[in-house]
């Protein structure tokens, strides 16, 4: 007999016989052999040993829950009889109902876990994956990061085919480099124009050397010729000195399916709008766009300022710092239907490399990308003036006197908003107090992705032409490091500052820690030489402080004019 009719026929509520085991959590079937069952139940016993004999019970602790018995609450005696006045039929129904509800919830529960794995899945598949030697094959969450996003012109999809060059083979018509810093405090989204005039250079493609150009537009290193995002991202690396780590890559279909996908994205223009050619009508003030109007709004060229493309991405920066308030929304957040929609749309629109070429891993990226606060997340185009050798502008080439100042802010991790005004007083009061004389400095010198033989030239000036003797080249440091570094225990500040002082560290360069002991078993700090390091003698220049620069920030809307 089945344990709902054997509670029917011995008068016992089917609930009942369902007990929560403390130690696993789950409720578990407990039946009462019938034999020992009467009108009134008496205390749950063990079964019996085969013999007939029964298993005697360990004594156990007041406070221990036996995994086999059910924790009752006590039951009142009914008056002037001392026997146990019967549970309200209330209760048993009530029990009843929140077993099988949990039952059916955990059943659920068990197929949406089947059913989400299969989702992800069908979500991985709808990412284009491609391999390329420019990108790394893993993402670092502890570090620095640099993304290039990539958006074609290429006119595939629904509707896209009357936009512009219908032939296009995809060139890299919107290029923002993504900069995200290693204490995910801020972040710099730099625009590089479609139209700057650079050298594209050698790359490959599938295997297949791609001979570079000179002289051409940026957006012609993709697409052109057969090359691939690893020729953008070492074209980047080349006009910039900024390594890109991994690409995103999405066509017209992206803006289109994004902004629909989460219910439209506000947009700002100071005076109505009726541009023909990318057939935007919008009025002056708010408005929200989606589909056809919000690739309208990204593409025209007309509508705002001089009618070229640098005024262009001033409002492509706009909708994506719009985009990106309305993804991390609540009301996108905590909406299945929204959700889904974005997370087919996504999937569906991107290319990326094998660094990150999987759901799991752009969610990473999304994780850290949302520790960064809005109001620090900095857009700025690169400085650029008119190609000199055109009569008629139609280009631009990089404006060396302002560019570079931006490209150093973004290699030495500086934020371009005011983040890190509280590191950098840090930094500069590890520089404040008494210096030891360099004859006291003790240290221990290592290379640490400096040029080969740096450890050995410092010592012989540190000790020859500063008089710091106590001084000691220990070879390679276990690993590479961007930054130079001197590591102190406390009582070794004041030999900290001196030795700053003498080779131009800046306050960053120093980390209070620990010392190690040298070759005569005294305390030394250890200085290692990063890949900044220039030379004996020549101090480390790297700046700290933000450029002055014409930047929009991600939490603000700014009206397009």
């Amino acid at each position: 007999m089945d344990a709902q009719g054997r509670g029917r026929a011995e008068n016992i509520d089917p609930a009942d016989q369902w007990v929560l085991n403390p130690q696993t959590g789950d409720y578990e079937l407990r039946l009462t052999p019938s034999a020992e069952q009467s009108g009134v139940p008496g205390p749950r016993r063990t079964a019996p040993r085969p013999g007939g004999r029964r298993r005697q019970q360990a004594p156990q602790d007041p406070g221990d829950v036996p995994p086999q018995r059910r924790r009752r609450e006590p039951e009142a005696l009914a008056p002037d009889t001392g026997r146990r006045r019967s549970k309200p039929k209330k209760k048993s129904k009530v029990k009843k109902v929140l077993l099988w509800t949990s039952g059916t919830m955990a059943f659920v529960i068990l197929a949406g876990a089947g059913a989400v794995y299969i989702y992800l899945e069908h979500l991985n598949g709808n990412l284009t994956v491609n391999n390329t030697p420019d990108a790394k094959n893993s993402f670092a969450k502890d570090e620095a990061f640099n993304i290039l996003v990539i958006g074609t012109d290429k006119r595939t999809g629904k509707g896209n085919e009357g936009y512009g060059d219908k032939g296009s083979v995809g060139h890299a018509d919107t290029n923002i480099l993504l900069h995200v810093s290693k204490d995910r405090t801020n972040a710099t989204a730099l625009s590089i124009p479609r139209d700057l005039i650079v050298d594209v250079p050698e790359c490959t493609t599938d295997g297949k050397p791609i001979a570079g150009t000179s002289t051409v537009r940026f957006n012609t290193s993709l697409g052109q010729d057969g090359r691939d995002p690893g020729c953008t991202m070492r074209t980047v690396k080349a006009v910039t000195g900024i390594t890109p780590d991994h690409f995103m890559m999405a066509d017209f279909n992206a803006v289109k399916t994004l902004s629909t996908a989460v219910g439209g994205v506000e947009v700002c223009v100071k005076k109505p709008v009726d541009d023909p050619d990318s057939h935007l009508k919008l009025p002056a003030g708010k408005s929200v766009v989606k589909g056809e109007q919000a690739l309208a709004f990204v593409r025209t060229r007309h509508a705002f300022g001089n009618a070229g493309d640098l005024d262009r991405i001033k409002v492509q920066q706009q909708f994506l710092g719009s985009l990106a308030r309305k993804m991390s929304s609540g009301d996108t957040l905590t909406n299945p239907s929204k959700l889904t929609s974005l997370a087919e749309a996504a999937t569906k629109a991107l290319t990326v490399d094998q660094g990150i070429g999987s759901l799991n891993k752009l969610k990473d990226v999304a994780l850290e990308l949302k520790k960064v606060p809005p109001k620090n997340i900095s857009f700025v185009t690169t400085p650029v003036i008119d190609n000199p050798a055109e009569k008629v502008h139609a280009t631009v080439v990089v404006d060396q006197t302002k560019a570079p100042a931006i490209f150093d802010a973004i290699r030495n991790d500086v934020s371009l908003t005011e983040t890190k005004k509280k590191k950098k007083a840090a930094d500069s009061a590890r520089l404040k107090g008494v210096r030891s004389a360099a004859s006291e400095v003790r240290v221990d010198l290592y290379n640490g992705g400096a040029p080969a033989g740096s450890a050995g030239t410092t010592l012989t000036w540190l000790q020859n032409t500063e008089g710091v003797l106590k001084s000691s080249q220990l070879g390679n440091a276990p690993k590479d490091q961007a930054k130079t570094t001197l590591e102190y225990s406390p009582d070794q500040a004041d030999q900290a500052r001196k030795l700053a002082d003498i080779m131009g560290l800046p306050g960053s360069a120093l980390k209070p820690g620990e010392s190690e002991t040298n070759d005569q078993g005294l305390p030394a700090m250890i200085l290692i030489l990063g890949k900044d390091f220039k030379g004996a003698g020549v101090p480390i220049t790297g700046s700290a402080k933000a450029p002055d620069v014409d930047k929009s920030t991600a939490d603000k809307t700014v009206c397009a004019e």
